[in-house]
């Protein structure tokens, strides 16, 4: 890790500046009269200004050494020549050069304060209404508002780019807002840690008992659980958490958890035998799911004596005959509002939903395919030969301009043209997700669910599919055959295997499944880098581009982390042709294989025939195909999307020649290698294992430990997931939205 070093003195001048993310070049003039440059999250930098900044050096290859600012305190300028630098930079909105020539001159170092605090004084100066002075000073004021801002961050050491997301969120009084309750700091959309808002509140003289730290505890409690998959807590649990989190008794967080009940906040049920404490969003969509499903469920009309006459004409068309279970399956897509078809690799799923799709066009009906992610939509596409795209874009995804929040046009007021929808990798689908979409089904409209009900449960909250199957209330067919073409590969059968507690078979005489096995990490470290670089290439003539690396975990000489370095080096190799860009700890090179690793819903992409769109998502995979010289931003390509990324936005990007299993659903790839070796308990488990076999179309490679890949075969382990959306459907629980 680079030393951190400290620079001190005033903005010379700024070179460049993206208005909506603050990130700004700069030269910075010391006072030993040497200049240096500044790349980082400045917002509203402007000559004349004082200005302290620490960070990291690091050399850029086109200008040279230059300081990362991680940390930025700053000052007005001081003395007539700074001020009139400053002001006639364009920092205020509506103010030139010969303005603020005419204040210096007139209010010398009290220029400031009087465009802030005195703006009347301004109508001396020829040519200043009134009007036109308090214009200014608004402006100026929204200018200093976001400076003071910063100032406030800056203190305990947190980034100026949440200055940004602030500033966007609570407008010209963020500060204000967070003087009166820092723990909105804490806030999932402002990410940071409870416990640093905590001190900060402390040290701001807020007292241990007051309201606003035990509510902000208890929404903090909820919206952590809910990253752990939770759609809810029971009341007990989430008293306790808080209690621990606060070391404090239990007489604090129930009486301010009736405060927050009582305000709407937080939700409370009886969910079973559970008293469950919802966020009012997350109630909400598990509510609105479950009246909407009941409303599906009960309105589709009964066409299946139509399906079994088109059934063999279909077959015919396809080339196919169908199973038993695979004809009940569009037989039943004609009659029932609400089908879920599931099974593992090699069982027909993808025929039998090219059957329905083709049912659906004989019937009339307006079709949309959706998957969760791009990779998994690009590949229903491809198996259906209809377009599909992912289920965020079929809602089109945009960010309302009040609020700044995510929201979808198309909704209960602006529904779906689509007559049916047919939805494939459902494990990997949460329940806002899954909410969001119900709610964009036109009454009567069709909904086929697929996925295999096996794989590891959805990133976000909730466990959806396997909900929806256990409640009993959705007619679904389970594929459990596999069949004769299938059954010839290793992978399918491995799979198999695994998902009934069996190991995998690991002796080598396999056309497409293999066991190395290494005695220690590094030995199997080392094995997968030369499997990627050399004998897969060269000897089955797979390209490294097309071999995936999966892990359990993250850490330790197996990890993606580490693998991640080790890869890059021997795949992409430093080269005076290709670009660099550091952030942080990490290094992105041009033909780097990145992923994202969080939903960003404003980054704007282009595919080659000019289709404009916006928003890469948790698990989107790319490459990166150009870093600007002047490392301010790179393009990356997103399976033929281009996406530009500013370098504030690099903290949500990480190397993917290695990622893990979870990261890994809803993708296909050639070739799998897998590091099967000892990682924590939790993550040792079938339903990892099972997910990465599925994950590989021709060649799968595991590589470690024989005993490990057998622990996690016969341990079937799940968390629990709290989810009140199976109860509610097998109970037919339905409460008034409103």
């Amino acid at each position: 890790m680079s030393e951190k070093i400290t620079a001190e003195g005033t903005v010379q001048s700024v070179i460049f500046h993206n208005a909506e993310n603050g990130y700004a070049v700069l030269r910075l003039a010391l006072a030993d009269g040497e200049a240096v440059t500044v790349v980082g999250c400045i917002p509203g930098a402007a000559p004349g200004e004082g200005m302290s900044v620490t960070g990291t050096w690091e050399t850029h290859p086109q200008h040279g050494d230059q300081i990362r600012a991680e940390e930025v305190e700053r000052r007005l300028p001081e003395g007539k020549a700074e001020i009139y630098s400053f002001l006639s930079s364009g920092v205020c909105k509506g103010l030139g050069a010969a303005t603020a020539q005419r204040m210096v001159e007139t209010f010398g170092e009290n220029t400031l304060s009087v465009l802030e605090q005195e703006p009347k004084k301004l109508t001396v100066l020829r040519g200043m209404t009134l009007k036109k002075a308090e214009e200014l000073s608004a402006a100026f004021r929204q200018t200093m508002g976001l400076r003071r801002l910063m100032a406030f961050l800056s203190r305990y050491e947190l980034p100026p780019i949440l200055a940004m997301r602030l500033r966007e969120r609570y407008g010209d009084s963020a500060l204000s807002v967070l003087k009166e309750n820092p723990w909105l700091l804490s806030a999932d959309e402002n990410g940071v840690s409870f416990t640093l808002t905590d001190r900060i509140a402390m040290g701001m003289g807020f007292a241990p008992d007051c309201p606003q730290r035990i509510q902000a505890a208890l929404i903090f409690t909820l919206q952590y659980q809910e990253r752990n998959g939770h759609v809810f807590l029971p009341e007990d649990k989430l008293v306790d958490a808080t209690a621990r989190l606060l070391d404090c008794g239990r007489d604090l967080p129930e009486r301010e958890l009736d405060t927050l009940a009582a305000q709407g906040a937080v939700v409370r049920e009886a969910v079973g035998n559970a008293n469950a404490c919802y966020l009012r969003r997350m109630w909400e969509a598990e509510t609105s799911a479950q009246i909407r499903l009941e409303a599906l469920l009960s309105a589709a009309p009964d066409r299946s004596g139509q399906a079994e006459q088109a059934i063999g004409e279909i077959e015919k068309e396809l080339n196919v005959a169908y199973a038993e279970r695979q004809r009940e399956a569009v037989r039943l897509a004609a009659r029932e509002g609400v089908l879920i078809l599931t099974g593992g690799p090699g069982t027909g799923k993808t025929t039998t939903v090219r059957g329905i799709v083709a049912l659906f066009r004989r019937m009339g009906l307006d079709i949309s395919l959706a998957a969760p992610t791009g990779r998994a939509a690009q590949r229903l596409s491809e198996v259906t030969g209809a377009e599909a795209q992912t289920i965020h874009r079929l809602l089109g995804m945009t960010r309302s301009q009040e609020t700044g929040q995510v929201v979808f046009t198309k909704s209960e007021k602006e529904p779906l043209e689509s007559d049916a929808v047919i939805v494939d990798e459902m494990s990997m689908v949460d329940l806002p997700l899954f909410s969001a979409l119900l709610r964009a089904l036109r009454p009567g409209s069709r909904l086929v669910l697929v996925g295999d009900a096996d794989q590891l449960p959805s990133v976000g909250a909730g466990n959806v599919f396997s909900d929806l199957i256990r409640s009993g209330r959705i007619r679904t067919i389970f594929l459990r055959e596999i069949f004769r073409q299938a059954e010839q590969s290793a992978i399918i059968r491995n799979a198999h295997a695994v998902n009934t507690g069996q190991p995998p078979r690991l002796s080598n005489d396999q056309e497409d499944f293999f066991f190395l096995r290494r005695p220690s990490p590094e030995q199997a470290a080392e094995t997968i880098v030369e499997l990627c670089r050399a004998r897969l290439p060269q000897n089955m003539g797979i390209p490294s581009e097309q071999i995936q690396v999966l892990a359990p975990t993250r850490k330790g000489v197996c990890g993606t982390v580490e693998l991640n370095r080790r890869l890059q080096e021997a795949l992409n190799p430093k080269s005076p042709e290709k670009r660099e860009l550091r952030w942080g700890d990490a290094l992105f090179r041009e033909g780097d294989r990145v992923m994202q690793t969080k939903n960003n819903y404003d980054v704007v992409w282009v595919k080659p025939d000019n289709t404009v769109g916006a928003g890469v998502f948790n698990g989107d995979v790319g490459t990166i195909r150009e870093i600007d010289p002047s490392g301010q931003s790179m393009l990356i390509d997103f399976d033929g999307r281009a996406a530009p990324f500013s370098a504030e936005m690099l903290n949500e990007l990480e190397l993917a020649y290695a990622v893990t299993v979870h990261k890994s659903q809803g993708s296909e790839y050639r070739a799998v290698v897998l590091a099967a070796v000892p990682a924590a308990r939790s993550l040792m488990v079938r339903g990892v294992l099972y997910t990465a076999l599925t994950r590989a179309r021709e060649l799968m490679i595991l590589v470690g430990d024989a005993y490990a890949v057998g622990e996690m075969a016969a341990n079937d382990w799940r968390q629990r997931r709290y989810s009140g959306l199976r109860w509610r459907l097998a109970h037919g629980a339905i409460r008034d939205e409103s």
